[in-house]
């Protein structure tokens, strides 16, 4: 980490007393590196992905990658990808959007359901949507796909779609929605889902205890408001709270958590600016809104995001492990009673799309590129 950009950073971290630090150097693949207390080496598992998204594991091991061009791959514990699963959704593909998350259903071995998030196309353009299908391996395809929520209004553009998904403990499922660029100022409008976090039944219905149900003028899905991009989220295993990271606009990139009813602020504050320089909203503040826990400044572009629970890597555990788009890199939030404390940065020379924690302990990230690989971070012992 080394120029004006560095300075700025940490000078930043100075101001926040928050440490930063960055393992030197993109590591050659296997080449062992100190990153958060471990010597670890980033081994490649898979390439030959067009841009892939999102990724989930199967009770059996084996990995399902979504490519936003509209495709789902099947990932074999050698490594080795499938062709195109049958029975996907016929995606927008324009600027970021496409076939975007993918989660597998609390009750997944039973009844062998997933759920996608995807850039559908429709009148006045495209919207978020989610879908869900209950896989057959034996055939590779989908079936029973059904659409179970749209984001409203569609629009036209080809930005900020969000989009993770991820199930709470209690069943219910979050859905983060991007402020779709040109729409920000709907972020603060409860009549619409642009720039919301919404919590919906696994069949698309609305969960009885909602901030927002039965609120006149207001979608009843929403759980929070406020949000401008957010692409990467996850529950923290010791509590079941659920933690977001956000693109902020020319810095501003935040880390929250998440609470019913409560507003995040965009595009009325931000630690961030346009991208033209120009002030956002307010600042910083504004009463009831809330700051972030963590912001970067300048901008990583975060996607993906994992809490590390495994023995492989012990100096890992409890730590919120974060890819930086424009900062190519693995980025570690340290986490310590609910507060971030810190961040440390593996440079990885490759924009780093998605980070999820493997049935193995290593931690599995994939990167977003024409030619995208899935990359494993393992013990170099």
């Amino acid at each position: 980490m080394a120029g004006p950009a560095a300075a700025v950073l940490l000078s930043l971290a100075a101001s926040l007393a928050l440490p930063i630090t960055a393992a030197s150097g993109a590591p050659a693949d296997g080449a062992p590196v100190r990153f958060g207390g471990e010597t670890v080496r980033v081994v490649p598992f898979a390439a030959g992905l067009e841009h892939p998204w999102g990724m989930v594991f199967l009770p059996d091991g084996r990995l399902l990658v979504t490519e936003r061009p509209g495709r789902l791959r099947l990932v074999s514990r050698e490594g080795r990808l499938s062709a195109p699963l049958d029975g996907v959704p016929r995606v927008f593909e324009r600027g970021q959007g496409g076939l975007l998350d993918v989660a597998l259903d609390p009750d997944f071995a039973a009844n062998r359901r997933l759920y996608l998030s995807f850039a559908e196309p429709g009148d006045g353009g495209a919207a978020t949507a989610v879908a869900r299908a209950r896989l057959d391996l034996d055939r590779l395809r989908l079936d029973d796909l059904e659409v179970i929520f749209r984001q409203e209004p569609p629009y036209s553009g080809g930005n900020h779609f969000g989009s993770r998904l991820v199930f709470a403990r209690d069943g219910t499922l979050f859905v983060t929605l991007g402020d779709r660029y040109n729409l920000m100022e709907q972020a603060q409008d409860p009549a619409t889902t642009i720039g919301k976090l919404v919590r919906i039944n696994p069949d698309g219905s609305i969960p009885a205890d909602n901030p927002f149900r039965g609120t006149a003028g207001a979608r009843p899905e929403i759980y929070s408001l406020g949000h401008r991009n957010v692409q990467g989220a996850v529950l923290e295993p010791a509590t079941g709270a659920l933690w977001t990271v956000e693109h902020g606009a020319r810095g501003g990139d935040e880390v929250n958590r998440p609470q019913a009813g409560r507003n995040y602020g965009w595009p009325v504050i931000s630690f961030g600016r346009h991208y033209s320089g120009a002030k956002i909203g307010e600042g910083t503040a504004r009463a009831g809104m809330e700051p972030p826990l963590f912001y970067w400044d300048p901008s990583i572009a975060p996607s993906g995001a994992a809490f590390y629970s495994a023995d492989l890597m012990p100096a890992f555990k409890g730590q919120l492990f974060v890819g930086a788009l424009a900062g190519q890199a693995l980025v570690l939030v340290k986490v310590e009673d609910g507060r971030v404390t810190g961040e440390e940065r593996l440079d990885l020379g490759a924009r780093v799309r998605d980070v999820r924690q493997g049935p193995d302990g290593a931690l599995w990230l994939a990167t977003d590129a024409e030619d995208g690989r899935i990359l494993r971070v393992v013990p170099a012992r």
